[in-house]
């Protein structure tokens, strides 16, 4: 059987962790200053993908 490939963008967005997949929080790029000093340091740091994604992300990166 031929070795399953890796979504290279799914593999740079996501890391494994015991309990799952963690990812970064999303809205944090551009257009910030219209967003809450309070708003942006609530986006920071990472949180964990939520469980029903966990299937795709895990078919996505199969050897994470």
């Amino acid at each position: 059987m031929a070795k399953l490939k890796t979504r290279r963008g799914a593999a740079k967005r996501f890391k494994a962790t015991a309990n799952g997949f963690k990812r970064k929080q999303a809205f944090k790029r551009h257009i910030l200053t219209k967003k809450s000093a309070k708003r942006i340091r609530q986006l920071r740091g990472c949180v964990m993908v939520h469980v029903s994604d966990v299937a795709a992300v895990r078919a996505m990166c199969p050897y994470i």
